[in-house]
């Protein structure tokens, strides 16, 4: 794989690039080298199991779940990431499609009961959002384990990068869902904030005679934004599965 840049910064992927092109992210902060970064998130018994991974006394073993497991080629693997990609992008994008085994998850429709309450109102796009991150945990895990699984039918040093990036998404899983979970409600925050805008335009309106606001045109630009924060989350979920998938390619090419 390319190595990163020493300096590479953490705000680089795409969700964090959408959420401060959004104005819902101060990037002007400085978040810290990925290193650095990384080794406050180990409490000492991850640092020690990492410290095991990285350290082996002996040969690893194949995994027990691997050992029937086909041996793809990289073409192979590439297509099966990619069609995997693809399946939860349309998903996302406009409805899982048939024969994928994915979910459909359909966004609410574009009416709110009046009087519009800003206690309830985001309610229903909450529940479609985390249903999409759970879908893509669920699907992006099994895709990482299978690519996980081809390394560790290669080199051997390709069988210890897929010991290293089980042992990371074990350490980092928990620390992963906390931080996605803050994207729902950084939406839900802009969503109140649009609304309460709106109310506002929908009282002076009345108050002063004048041509009433348009009822969705305040809602339409959010619901375009939670299918593009979800398209850019899974861009970034899918990172260590893409960086596993490099590596292979490059060895097997």
């Amino acid at each position: 794989m390319t190595p990163a840049p020493v300096g590479a910064h953490l705000h680089r992927s795409s969700l964090m690039r959408f959420l401060a092109e959004q104005g819902m992210l101060d990037t002007s902060v400085a978040m810290g080298d990925v290193g650095p970064k990384l080794g406050d998130w180990l409490d000492f018994r991850q640092a020690i199991s990492l410290h095991g991974v990285l350290n082996p006394q002996a040969p690893a073993e194949q995994a027990a779940h691997t050992q029937g497991m086909a041996v793809l080629s990289a073409d192979a693997l590439t297509r099966h990431v990619d069609k995997v990609r693809l399946q939860l992008v349309q998903s996302i994008s406009q409805g899982a499609p048939t024969g994928s085994g994915l979910t459909r998850i359909d966004m609410p429709p574009a009416e709110l009961d009046e009087p519009l309450d800003p206690k309830t109102a985001y309610e229903p796009y909450r529940r479609f959002y985390a249903a999409h991150q759970r879908q893509m945990e669920s699907a992006i895990r099994s895709l990482r384990s299978q690519v996980r699984g081809q390394l560790s039918k290669s080199s051997s040093a390709l069988q210890q990068l897929a010991t290293l990036d089980a042992a990371f998404e074990n350490i980092l899983s928990e620390r992963e869902a906390v931080l996605l979970g803050k994207v729902s409600k950084l939406l839900e925050k802009r969503f109140a904030q649009a609304l309460k805008q709106h109310l506002k335009k929908q009282a002076d309106s009345a108050a002063d005679g004048a041509t009433p606001v348009q009822p969705l045109a305040w809602l339409m630009p959010l619901r375009q934004g939670l299918r593009s924060a979800l398209l850019a989350e899974l861009d970034t979920r899918l990172q260590p599965t893409l960086g596993l998938l490099e590596a292979f390619n490059a060895e097997n090419t």
